[in-house]
Order: C-alpha cells, then structure tokens, then sequence
C-alpha cells in the first residue's frame, strides 16, 4: 500500500454566491477570525501526512498562491517591529507542504475536472481530493481520520457525516451496504440529493474524498456526468465495483462556509470558542439581542 503523500484541494468556483465581495477575492480565502477557509482545510492534511498539495484554481485566484507563498518585504518589517512570533506564523505556512497550482481548463466542468486537471502529478498514487469551502473541527482532522480507514481497508473512502432527515435530500447520500467496523461503512456509490422516501442511507458526503488511481481513468470515460458536468460521485459507483469503497463516518463539527449564511454561522461559532474574542464576543450578542 502506498503512501498518501498528494492531495488536491478544488479552488476553482467563482464564488457567485458572496458577489460583489468574491469578485477579487477568492471565496476560498473567506476568514475564519484570522485563518482563511482554505488555510485550516491545508492544516488537517498536513496532519494527514500530505507532502505535495495541488490546488487546481481559476481567474481572480492569485491571493491563494500569495497566500502560502513567502513574503520576504512583510516579514524583514515584522522583524524590525520586534513581532517575530507573527513572522514565524507567516513562514511556516509557506514551508507546510510544497505547493502546486493547477489552472482549470476542459468542458464539461464539474467537480471531478480538477481531479482530470491534476492527473499529470497524480501518477499513479493514491491521493485526497479536498474542496474548501467545507470541513470537520476536532481532536483529530478528517484527513487523518480518512487515511486511517484507508490503511485498514485499503479502499478508496469518502468523507460522511449524519444529517437529519429534514436535511437528507439537500445532499448527496452514500449508499451504504453495511458497516465494516466502527464508523466505517461499505458504500455502492452516492445517490445526488434523493427524496426522504428514496434515500438509502442518512449519511451525507461532506468535505471530500481519498482516492485510489483507478478513479482517473472513470473519470476520464465520463463525456458527459450528472447535470451536464463531470461529477465525482459518477465515479464512485464504478470504483465501487473495481475496487471497493468505503466511508468514514467522521469525528468532529461540521462547518460549511458556502454560502453567506452558512458562512456566518461558521465564523460565529468559531469566534465564541475563541479564548482571546469569546468571551467579549458572547457579552455584546447578548446584548444586542435584548435591545
């Protein structure tokens, strides 16, 4: 079994739904207090074990590569400010992991045309296909969650979470024929956004997936996917049947920022568990909801 030494993170979306402010700025780089969205999607990789992390982009994305590139001016005037533990904090997301940006190109799109994209660095490797606008909070990082069950099982595993049946039909659900072990089940492929009486399971997909190589040449005889586009759950039925999939039904808050809503409710909940904005934070919503 290979290492999984590469992961590709999806940062190609124009973020429609935060215009005008996405128009610059990626949504990918939507702060959570005083970490962009993607920067914490990295971090749990990186716990992982992930050494090279592609990120497949598209126009108005270049503050992702300044991102977790070195800023040599920014932090010479760190240093003569005396503030060299925000200098250290710059470096070492530069130094996290090595950094390969991808442009996306090709028709149709879809979330599976990064991975098509990136396929040239993928080789024949196993690897995380990430997305950035959604991602789990808690002891231990979905990556490292997800490597484990891959390492027991040696299967291809997607992300999944237990939503509500109110929730079931806004997501893709796993089509589970039973469980492996603990919080680790079998899945036949992903069922896009069923109604409450057809859905096979309560298990959302969420975050993203771990993939072994035999998903790219799926993915490469897909013309055309669900809704016109090449979609990544068209691939898991037919990897299921090759090779076995599995999910890991993962530890931790879910936290999705795709949508300005959604967005607020996951910078809210991280600024009140905030130890130095918390507390402070709590006091002025109290009051301003007794006015």
């Amino acid at each position: 079994m290979k290492k999984v030494r590469k992961a590709v993170i999806a940062a190609a979306g124009m973020g429609t739904r935060f215009l005008p402010q996405t128009k610059a700025m990626p949504k990918e780089m939507l702060p959570i207090i005083d970490k962009p969205v993607i920067q914490l999607v990295v971090e749990g990789l990186v716990e992982a074990g992930v050494e090279d992390i592609i990120i497949v982009t598209g126009p108005t994305k270049r503050a992702i590569e300044d991102h977790f590139d070195r800023s040599l001016e920014l932090e010479e005037e760190l240093e003569k400010k005396g503030k060299s533990e925000i200098k250290s904090q710059l470096v070492s997301i530069a130094e996290m992991a090595n950094f390969i940006y991808i442009r996306q190109k090709g028709e149709p799109k879809g979330n599976g045309r990064p991975i098509l994209n990136a396929a040239h660095m993928i080789g024949d490797e196993p690897f995380f296909f990430f997305f950035a606008d959604d991602f789990f909070s808690g002891h231990k990082s979905t990556a490292s969650q997800m490597l484990e069950a891959y390492e027991r099982t040696g299967k291809s595993v997607v992300a999944l979470r237990e939503v509500p049946e109110s929730e079931v039909s806004s997501y893709g659900v796993a089509i589970v024929h039973g469980e492996v072990e603990d919080g680790v089940v079998d899945v036949g492929g992903i069922y896009e956004k069923p109604k409450l009486e057809d859905a096979p399971s309560n298990l959302a997909v969420g975050t993203g997936y771990l993939l072994t190589p035999g998903v790219l040449p799926i993915l490469e005889q897909i013309k055309v996917g669900t809704g016109g586009e090449i979609q990544i759950a068209d691939a898991v039925e037919g990897l299921a049947k090759t090779e076995g999939f599995s999910g890991r039904v993962i530890e931790g808050d879910y936290h999705d920022t795709g949508n300005p809503m959604a967005y607020l409710r996951t910078l809210v909940t991280f600024a009140l568990k905030d130890d130095e904005y918390g507390p402070e934070l709590r006091d002025f919503l109290q009051h301003k909801l007794s006015e």
